[in-house]
């Protein structure tokens, strides 16, 4: 679907924009992919590593600007939505600088897609989003709620919207693994609460559930795959087996555990061998056949927390990834 296809991702120079890029150029060969963000000193320090491929593009501007996103979609076939303020603390101080993002900004692409008749779009969710306890959870929540709505929003127009939901990507930018890193040394490790889970998944597993989500939708879809979870005293041992834990106490707007699906969605979810698939509310759309294409219907008291998992990540399997991926862990 993707070969020969010409690619924008809002937000592109972050961790997931790094992995998509090299991922998809690879596996692909797109005719062109638009890094779309606004900083330009993440764009140009990109563009030293693609340099020589004449695929990959830069384009400077805001979701929120939606003249701008209009001009840089032009042409373009499938958008993956990347870009938001993300950091927990800093939405809960900035809360109006949070909306204008990942709510007006999806707005906005929303807008400019159908306007420019976009084939696809593949929006990327958080677990905050399910029973948000903080405003990034609350917007991105909102978020998820336009981008399955756009679906209908779009009337005549071939435009489709699709989700992608996750948790913590392993190694990325500012996530605990390189954080614990950055400071083992010191011989103390910060534990917010010893019963912490979190669910885990690398950069690459992202990337494919959005290639999974582009060859699979057919609109207002959001897909959760299904990953390891792992108690975060674990983690730490996994960094370091000689530091000692220090419990600090959550954070607030901090989950104790993570949650991807709730039971509120229980009704429309259904199971496949690798993910879920939360299927809209609206229209009808959870009992349409081309929707659930082969799923199976879970359980109505289902959820999809770090804490209840099936499936847990050994410590001995963390320290393994980490002495594989050290070099890049946190450089991007």
């Amino acid at each position: 679907m993707l070969t020969n296809s010409n690619i924008l991702i809002t937000g592109g120079t972050g961790s997931f924009g790094h992995a998509f890029v090299r991922m998809t150029l690879k596996k692909y060969n797109p005719n062109r992919i638009v890094i779309f963000s606004r900083d330009e000193m993440k764009q140009w320090e990109m563009a030293q590593l693609f340099k020589d491929d004449k695929r990959v593009r830069f384009f400077i501007g805001d979701v929120r600007d939606k003249d701008r996103l209009s001009r840089a979609i032009d042409g373009i076939d499938y958008v993956v939505h990347a870009a938001a303020t993300k950091i927990v603390p800093t939405a809960e101080y900035n809360p109006f600088e949070c909306v204008k993002t990942n709510i007006n900004g999806a707005m906005n692409l929303i807008d400019a897609c159908i306007d420019r008749n976009v084939k696809r779009i593949v929006a990327l969710s958080t677990d905050k989003a399910s029973n948000p306890v903080n405003l990034y959870g609350a917007t991105k929540l909102a978020s998820d709620r336009l981008f399955v709505s756009g679906n209908s929003y779009a009337g005549v127009h071939d435009t489709r919207f699709s989700v992608v939901r996750y948790g913590n990507v392993m190694g990325s930018r500012g996530s605990v693994i390189p954080f614990f890193l950055s400071i083992a040394k010191s011989g103390v490790l910060p534990i917010t609460d010893e019963r912490m889970t979190r669910f885990m998944i690398s950069l690459e597993e992202g990337v494919e559930l959005v290639w999974h989500a582009f060859n699979d939708m057919v609109g207002g879809e959001i897909y959760v795959k299904k990953i390891p979870s792992m108690k975060v005293t674990d983690l730490a041992m996994a960094v370091s087996c000689d530091a000692k834990h220090k419990l600090v106490g959550i954070r607030p707007g901090e989950k104790l555990h993570e949650q991807m699906i709730g039971l509120e969605d229980a009704i429309y979810t259904y199971e496949y061998a690798d993910y879920f698939k939360v299927l809209p509310s609206i229209n009808n759309w959870s009992n349409d056949p081309s929707r659930i294409n082969g799923g199976v219907k879970v359980d109505p008291n289902f959820t999809y927390c770090s804490d209840n998992n099936k499936d847990w990540m050994s410590i001995d399997t963390l320290k393994d990834w980490i002495e594989k991926n050290y070099n890049k862990i946190g450089s991007i």
